[in-house]
């Protein structure tokens, strides 16, 4: 069994028992193995006066700070199952423990040492406080997790390389004009974020801390952020007008902030898809929050169940289905649907189409539901055919003069001309509102060209309405 030992920050940081183990190693001829010489606790291991080997050939061979742990784990257990392995620091915080103990499936014994982090946090003042820290080699990891809460100790910062990534890293969640504190061989430095590769040295004892950041002094904001704004909003001391919201009284604003996210996504405008993205995200912050305060649900339920139903639903890449292309992903993704919502007939999928949709859209997915039970047209044309009949009809209940038989007429015509659309794979939603915009644009051309001749649009003829529409409609 291979025995892992924490050497401690400074020279006379290591256990006795520590020590002892080392000692009795030495004398059986077991390989003793030290990560690197260039600590201060390596001076432990020099007045111990033991043969060993130091592992500092291993960094300069790795190509990259990813593979540089799995490559010392290697050259440890290469030595055998009696070696003995000795890290500055905490056994537990190292990373080549980690990659070593993966390895060894557990079958290891450790002795750890006193935390280098300890130091650090005691330089940073975080001392009395809860604090987070993290390697370096492993803050990327930390952050996509969303694991890493101020105050935070950043340590192993050992060259400008990793420097670099660091400040990328923590510039990108809390803005790369953050006051830090640099630390480097227990002395602390005070500059902003964006120089912290720039630094005259680096070695094993560099750090970069960061205090916690009041809410108003942010730069970069989280989820979290976002729902402390609402919540302070929604205090008795807070806005009066949030204050008195519903979820009811402010539902019709998600479906305007929707609108206006299509809007700024049809003009190809990245500072409006921005801005619009965050508007409905705050929307739903917002009733999150105001569920919270009834006890009903609250922020973190909204994302678990999000990502609860992401999983369950695309079983054709977190499960045991297959998809071969996007008909069939769509196909596994409904299936699923109908199984969480207890939807054992095709009828409860019919009726659950939300009824506030734009009436376009919920026709089209009320005829796409419906086909999935089989009542579809066999093709465009026979969805045409029925159209050319809706329209028939229309035209017999108008000539009648029964108001409310013709409006049911136009209705089925209305049905019909999205059944066609369906069918031959379009959007019928988009389609019609990309109509209406290109009518809006010619009609205004074609206005414009009238008042060019000198004529009062209110008194063209039909004929002529027709010519100037035409002539819009050849230029746009």
């Amino acid at each position: 069994m291979i025995t892992i030992i924490g050497l401690g920050v400074e020279k006379g940081d290591l256990s006795k028992r520590g020590e002892d183990k080392i000692l009795q190693a030495a004398k059986a001829g077991q390989p003793v193995l030290v990560r690197t010489a260039n600590t201060r606790s390596y001076q432990t291991v020099l007045d111990l006066g033991v043969k060993h080997t130091c592992l500092d050939n291993v960094y300069e061979s790795s190509r990259n700070f990813a593979t540089l742990a799995k490559n010392l784990a290697k050259a440890v257990t290469n030595q055998g199952e009696n070696a003995v392995y000795l890290v500055d620091g905490a056994a537990t915080e190292d990373n080549s423990v980690k990659a070593l103990l993966k390895r060894l499936r557990g079958k290891a014994e450790i002795i750890d040492g006193v935390s280098k982090t300890t130091a650090l946090v005691r330089a940073a003042g975080f001392c009395g406080c809860s604090y987070t820290a993290v390697s370096a080699y492993e803050l990327i990891e930390k952050a996509k997790s969303g694991n890493l809460a101020l105050p935070l100790v950043v340590y192993d910062l050992d060259d400008s390389g990793l420097a670099s990534d660091v400040k990328l890293t923590l510039g990108n969640l809390f803005g790369e004009e953050t006051a830090v504190k640099y630390i480097r061989d227990n002395r602390v430095k005070k500059i902003p974020l964006y120089e912290l590769d720039r630094q005259k040295q680096y070695d094993y004892t560099s750090a970069v801390a960061i205090e916690e950041i009041d809410l108003l002094k942010k730069q970069r904001f989280a989820l979290e952020d976002l729902k402390e704004i609402i919540v302070r909003l929604r205090r008795p001391d807070g806005c009066p007008w949030d204050r008195v919201q519903t979820n009811d009284s402010v539902k019709m604003a998600a479906v305007e902030e929707s609108y206006e996210l299509v809007d700024a996504i049809d003009q190809n405008d990245d500072e409006k898809i921005l801005e619009e993205t965050g508007d409905i995200l705050m929307q739903a912050v917002f009733h999150a929050v105001l569920k919270e305060e009834t006890g009903a649900f609250d922020l973190t339920d909204v994302v678990t169940g999000v990502c609860q139903k992401l999983i369950t639903r695309h079983t054709h890449v977190f499960g045991e289905d297959k998809a071969k292309d996007e008909d069939s992903a769509l196909s596994v993704w409904e299936k699923n649907k109908m199984q969480e919502k207890h939807q054992d007939t095709f009828a409860k999928a019919v009726n659950d189409v939300p009824k506030c949709f734009p009436a376009a859209m919920r026709a089209q997915k009320v005829g796409k539901r419906a086909a999935k039970a089989g009542l579809d047209f066999d093709s465009v044309e026979a969805a045409a055919r029925k159209m050319q009949e809706e329209l028939t009809e229309f035209i017999t209940a108008r000539k009648s003069g029964d108001e409310k038989e013709t409006e049911k007429e136009l209705g089925d015509l209305l049905f019909a001309a999205v059944n066609v659309g369906r069918k031959a794979g379009c959007d019928c939603e988009r389609a019609l509102k990309e109509s209406v915009e290109r009518f809006a644009r010619r009609f205004t051309l074609a206005e414009e060209k009238a008042r060019a001749d000198g004529k009062e649009v209110t008194a063209l003829s039909a004929e002529e309405w027709d010519a100037y529409y035409v002539a819009a409609k050849n230029e746009k």
